[in-house]
């Protein structure tokens, strides 16, 4: 079920209905120099977490698939990928997701931001499950590779 075309559609749609629906200015007003300064660093987070979603997204080429909390499927020709964004963090994609809603919060003051930044706590159960299944699918090269690079700081030198 969760591999079939129609649940993306159907579970795309319900998400951006909800996003839609909720779209609303979250109740504290804010002085134009804090607004200034909301705009400039919520735009400093959502464009390189935007950036780095999509370089993880193609770096992963086909090997991308979408996990859940409860499980984290891996494809029977599976390859660790620990290059390009996940050379210098484990989980680029969530990583730039976490930025994309703090920033959104603060470009776009809504609260369908707050909702998108929320996820946050589900990642973090989604990271565990797809680190199990790593593990269990590469064991040493997984273990080298979670030694070396962090899971949610980026570290940018060797």
């Amino acid at each position: 079920m969760l591999r079939a075309p129609w649940f993306y559609v159907a579970a795309s749609a319900v998400y951006f209905g909800l996003c839609y629906l909720i779209w609303r200015p979250l109740p504290w007003p804010l002085s134009t120099a804090t607004r200034a300064f909301c705009l400039l660093l919520g735009s400093l987070l959502y464009f390189p977490g935007l950036g780095l979603v999509l370089w993880a997204r193609l770096t992963l080429g086909r090997m991308y698939f979408v996990s859940s909390t409860s499980e984290a499927p891996l494809y029977a020709d599976h390859r660790l990928i620990t290059t390009g964004p996940f050379a210098i963090v484990r989980h680029p994609m969530y990583l730039g997701l976490l930025l994309t809603g703090l920033g959104g919060i603060l470009i776009y003051w809504t609260w369908t931001f707050v909702f998108v930044a929320g996820h946050i706590f589900g990642l973090v159960f989604r990271a565990r499950r797809e680190e199990e299944a790593l593990s269990a699918a590469f064991g040493q090269e997984w273990e080298t590779y979670r030694l070396r690079v962090p899971a949610w700081i980026p570290r940018f030198h060797r």
